[in-house]
């Protein structure tokens, strides 16, 4: 039986380079907000011999991700594996000066969104599926690293949630594993640092190969 994994945030930076090193032995299920580049995305898949199925879909609409979970449900019956690599990087600023809209959009995507995928992603998982988060070291174990304030907050309570489902399923599955990626030269590492020398960090294709053995262990 073929093997399924759903990638959300799978357009671009990490959670595409994971479907592409996953392609080989799994069914991608790419979800992102940009037809092109899920588009560009399944070619890439194609010339690996393997197969994907796009879902250009945004994760805040609750509708278009409870549609999306229960095809999946009919069609396969279930997930293997479920990465979440999506992530909204709100702009720099004080504490103080932060813009309400974009923490709203952040406590959406990466909070709220977050939530409401986990109801609906672990029964497709059952007890032997896995699921996989990102921490990010940029904001510091719980956030506070200066100026990071909309997306540190919400970064740390996405993964708050995940290590709170990985302690609840210990005996009862699915298995939760939280990944602390490598800097890498992403559309969200250079809103925050725009003009870096991007040379030192370390490629995409290159961490998904490094952090696939504990993903699929």
């Amino acid at each position: 039986m073929t093997k399924t994994a759903l990638i959300t945030g799978a357009t671009r930076g990490l959670g595409a380079a994971l479907a592409e090193a996953l392609a080989p032995t799994h069914h991608i299920i790419a979800v992102g907000r940009t037809t092109g580049a899920l588009e560009d995305l399944d070619d890439r898949i194609k010339a690996l011999g393997g197969d994907a199925t796009l879902a250009p879909m945004d994760i805040t609409v609750d509708p278009a991700m409870q549609q999306l979970c229960r095809s999946i449900f009919d069609r396969w019956g279930g997930l293997n594996l479920w990465i979440h690599a999506a992530v909204h990087a709100a702009p720099l600023t004080p504490a103080s000066h932060i813009d309400p809209k974009d923490f709203t959009k952040s406590v959406d995507i990466n909070i709220t969104s977050t939530s409401r995928m986990i109801s609906y992603v672990a029964p497709l998982l059952g007890a032997d599926g896995k699921a996989v988060f990102f921490e990010d070291p940029i904001i510091g174990h719980g956030g506070g690293a200066a100026y990071f304030g909309s997306y540190g907050a919400t970064k740390a309570a996405q993964i708050a949630l995940a290590r709170s489902w990985a302690v609840e399923t210990v005996k009862t599955g699915p298995r939760v594993h939280i990944a602390i990626p490598n800097p890498m030269p992403t559309a969200t590492r250079a809103r925050f640092f725009p003009g870096e020398d991007r040379g030192p960090l370390a490629a995409p294709r290159d961490e998904a190969a490094r952090l696939l053995p504990a993903i699929l262990a």
